[in-house]
């Protein structure tokens, strides 16, 4: 008798899907933030505007 990992009872448990899809979904975000990150941080600074020479520096 030969059974699947497939075949096994944790499958059919509504618990485990939903897991394995908050699972999924923390990996996608993940993802996403991960490049928005970066996409920001390669971006070139803005160039520098001269302060005003009357001001105190604060």
């Amino acid at each position: 008798m030969s059974t699947s990992l497939w075949d096994a009872p944790i499958w059919q448990d509504s618990g485990t899907w939903i897991v394995l899809g908050i699972s999924l979904l923390f990996l996608v975000v993940g993802a996403i933030m991960h490049r928005t990150i970066m996409k920001v941080v390669r971006t070139p600074p803005p160039p520098d505007s001269a302060p005003p020479e009357n001001q105190p520096p604060r």
